[in-house]
């Protein structure tokens, strides 16, 4: 890596990613891997209409969501999403350390709420068309269920990272 990368701010580059996967790393001047997480997430958004999806989700079109969507193409999406947006913010947070001076932890920083966020969206992709989410209506669609779970169980995640975290440091390193 160069050493001549100025300060970057780690919600910045998460921000970025955000927006569009790989652009959080096109912030933090890692191009090979933002270029490629910008092809992938161009790739997975075509082949899945995610797009489409939207459109039809946004215009309360339920039967034009359920239509549309590929999920053999659309599960990859929250892999893509939640990978480029922890790789932004620990990128940017290394970075930092080494033009500190301080020694790059071995830790990196809210893994749990990501890998969380990937597994809720991707249940909640799947199982938006269950009877039980039947009752409330906003939940049938695949983006707002798949948002709906990320959010929850990334919440989750993070709340058992930091807990095993806590005890990790506590009785020994």
């Amino acid at each position: 890596m160069r050493s001549s990368r100025p300060y970057k701010s780690p919600i910045a580059a998460m921000l970025w990613s955000l927006v569009l996967p790989g652009f959080g790393q096109l912030y933090n001047k890692d191009y090979l891997i933002g270029i490629i997480l910008l092809g992938l997430e161009f790739l997975i958004n075509l082949n899945s209409h995610l797009n489409i999806v939207l459109v039809s989700t946004f215009n309360g079109d339920i039967h034009g969501a359920h239509q549309s969507v590929n999920y053999s193409w659309g599960l990859f999406y929250p892999s893509i999403y939640g990978f480029a947006i922890w790789h932004a913010y620990n990128s940017a947070r290394s970075n930092n350390n080494r033009l500190e001076g301080k020694a790059v932890e071995n830790r990196t920083y809210l893994s749990g709420f990501f890998i969380g966020l990937v597994i809720g969206m991707d249940f909640g992709l799947v199982w938006h068309d269950s009877t039980f989410i039947k009752p409330v209506p906003f939940l049938d669609y695949p983006v707002f269920n798949g948002l709906l779970f990320g959010l929850i169980v990334g919440i989750t995640g993070y709340l058992m990272e930091k807990k095993l975290y806590r005890k990790w440091k506590r009785y020994g390193s």
